[in-house]
């Protein structure tokens, strides 16, 4: 794709970028669930050219790293991030989203946003699953062996579309592994950091990347996920739930809506 520098291409693409990372980091998620349909059917109605599914996958994919990243800085202090959780989980989504990534590069436009379709609607399905959690964040048990397994499936379908993972982490973590819902958000944003690293990897070895919009998102993420994340802490849990549940369920319906008309 030629990239025609102009300022509404900037301005565009900035504002997407600011957006999606400013939700990200008040959800706990990369941000790629929002920045990946807004990617593919917003510029065009500025008048910019349509990205590819698979350029808009490897843009996602970079922005995410420094989204996710820059969210985990602002939740350092927190005492929110647990790190057993993130090495257990964070280890199997890395080669996970490695493997996904780089498997994108032989797959057709379609498949691509098929997989998003399915990852989104599983995304919106488990969020609107009442969950039992305590917000006892002072003794955390969990499931090894379930929490690396569904990580690594959780890595491979993510790193495909771009993704961190982060919108299918925050509900398994809620509602399969019983983890607290401050804690999950933090520590997603961790864990989402270190998938971020595999899949840009992958995107990387096999082209994918359109480095200008990567770039100019970027520098919206170091600035909005930050705000985000400390939006997200003074919010009532049960709203952050719901809107991440919200946001998620009407992209699956958009992104299904498309895949079907075509």
């Amino acid at each position: 794709m030629e990239i025609d520098l102009s300022f509404t291409f900037i301005a565009v693409i900035f504002a997407l970028g600011f957006i999606g990372s400013f939700i990200s980091g008040m959800l706990g998620v990369g941000g790629s669930i929002i920045k990946y349909p807004m990617l593919l059917y917003i510029p065009p109605l500025f008048g910019l050219l349509a990205f590819s599914a698979h350029e808009v996958s490897g843009i996602s994919a970079i922005q995410v790293f420094f989204a996710s990243i820059a969210g985990v800085w602002a939740y350092r202090k927190s005492g929110l991030l647990h790190k057993e959780l993130i090495i257990y989980m964070g280890g199997a989504i890395l080669l996970g989203s490695f493997i996904g990534s780089y498997g994108s590069g032989f797959l057709s436009e379609e498949a691509v946003n098929i997989v998003y379709g399915i990852l989104a609607i599983i995304a919106a399905v488990m969020m609107f699953i009442p969950s039992k959690t305590v917000e006892d964040t002072s003794v955390i048990t969990f499931n090894k062996v379930l929490a690396s397994s569904l990580s690594l499936i959780v890595g491979i379908g993510s790193g495909i579309v771009g993704a961190a993972g982060g919108f299918l982490l925050v509900p398994i973590m809620l509602t399969v592994l019983k983890i607290p819902t401050r804690m999950t958000i933090a520590t997603s944003l961790a864990i989402t950091f270190i998938s971020s690293i595999g899949g840009s990897i992958g995107k990387i070895i096999t082209g994918q990347i359109e480095y200008w919009p990567a770039f100019i998102m970027v520098l919206a993420s170091i600035i909005a996920a930050p705000l985000g994340a400390k939006v997200g802490q003074k919010m009532n849990v049960k709203v952050l739930q719901w809107l991440l549940a919200l946001l998620i369920g009407a992209t699956a319906i958009k992104i299904w809506i498309d895949i079907l008309i075509k």
